[in-house]
């Protein structure tokens, strides 16, 4: 299989690595180690029409389609995977209201949010279900002319910056994915706070806290879609982030590997440089190789998505592949480095703490070979 991309592909995934090596690389470590969530680099990113890359232009976005912005995010996790994150979960924002929303809900948020005027995340997470979205607790009970919510929610993405959470709730008595919906809900609103911050291993300029809500009401006209169909729009919105993820996982392997190369052909052991030696070629080969690999199944999945066509069993192969590649490059790449890869003077350091997270959040891996193999049994 290969894949023959267009001029303006091309184009789009230039722009974000001169961009990148610009506005973000020079300053990665800087955020990291002070745990600066860059958001003036993300507003930038919104005027580039980065953060609605999904989004038609009638609605203010670049429409630029999912190969196009599987190029771009790479290209902004080489430099940063803390970035890069911000900028999957801020298109993985705009999906509920592109595929599920009414007229008047796209009209008021998608071009803002598009744009970077209003940052957008995504809340589904809780502390009884993380792989299990059928044990989520948090309700949102009918009061006749608003939704008053209750409960708590973790691990959200920037939620601290957030101008507006996708929310999935309970909205009935039915345990398990039934019964779940999803609603609008923007910063200011009575009843919703931040709450505390997560200290993390890796990706520490993510801002990544937790929501909470104490009878807060949202508005009938804030439900999205239909009451019910709250998994369905979970499960759509995550198949679009996991081809994010993939590529956030592949810009942190490529990086993990050019920093490995250019170790290895400066540094010298036994009066030769250790580039000679056949068991770091190995190793570099096997980056290459994944590396190559990992594209491929990313550039499937996303091109199946412009196309309109079911792609979950893609996304789900494309993110495990991708995330699991990332932490083996990352490995290697560090013992490439020997001591001087596990001081926080080299790059590789704070790459392979950036690398675990990607088999974890957006489905850990486990939930990955799940989702293939049903998919693949069913057929």
């Amino acid at each position: 299989m290969s894949f023959h991309l267009t001029a303006e592909q091309k184009m789009v995934g230039l722009m974000a690595r001169d961009f990148a090596k610009k506005e973000i690389e020079p300053f990665a470590s800087k955020w990291e180690k002070e745990e600066t969530f860059p958001l003036p680099a993300v507003k930038k990113m919104g005027t580039l029409g980065l953060l609605g890359m999904m989004v038609p232009t009638e609605y203010g976005g670049s429409g630029a389609g999912a190969v196009s912005y599987c190029l771009a995010l790479q290209e902004i996790a080489y430099a940063c995977a803390s970035t890069a994150v911000t900028m999957s979960v801020a298109n993985l924002s705009t999906e509920p209201l592109l595929k599920f929303g009414n007229q008047e809900q796209k009209e008021k948020y998608l071009t803002r949010l598009a744009s970077g005027e209003m940052l957008g995340c995504f809340a589904l997470t809780e502390p009884s279900a993380g792989s299990d979205p059928g044990g989520l607790q948090i309700k949102a009970e009918d009061k006749g002319d608003h939704y008053l919510v209750n409960g708590t929610k973790i691990f959200i993405t920037h939620g601290g910056y957030a101008d507006l959470v996708n929310l999935i709730a309970r909205t009935g008595p039915d345990k398990g994915n039934k019964d779940l919906s999803a609603f609008i809900v923007e910063k200011g609103t009575p009843g919703f706070s931040v709450g505390a911050k997560e200290d993390k291993l890796g990706l520490r300029a993510s801002n990544t806290v937790e929501l909470i809500f104490e009878d807060c009401k949202i508005p009938k006209e804030n439900l999205v879609g239909r009451l019910g169909q709250g998994f369905k729009i979970a499960m759509t919105a995550l198949d679009s982030g996991r081809i994010g993820i993939a590529s956030q996982a592949l810009g942190i392997a490529r990086a993990c590997m050019n920093e490995a190369v250019r170790y290895a052909k400066e540094r010298k052991q036994f009066g030769r440089l250790i580039s000679s030696f056949q068991a770091i070629q190995w190793m570099i080969a096997d980056m290459a190789t994944g590396i190559e690999a990992a594209g491929l199944l990313v550039l499937s999945a996303a091109d199946l998505k412009d196309q309109g066509l079911p792609f979950t069993r893609e996304a789900s192969m494309a993110k495990l592949f991708a995330s699991e590649l990332a932490n083996r490059v990352a490995y290697n790449a560090l013992q490439i480095h020997g001591g001087y890869g596990y001081t926080k003077e080299f790059k590789i350091e704070r790459l392979a703490r950036d690398a675990r997270a990607t088999t974890i959040y957006e489905g850990t891996s486990e939930v990955q070979r799940i989702v293939i193999a049903r998919d693949v049994l069913k057929d």
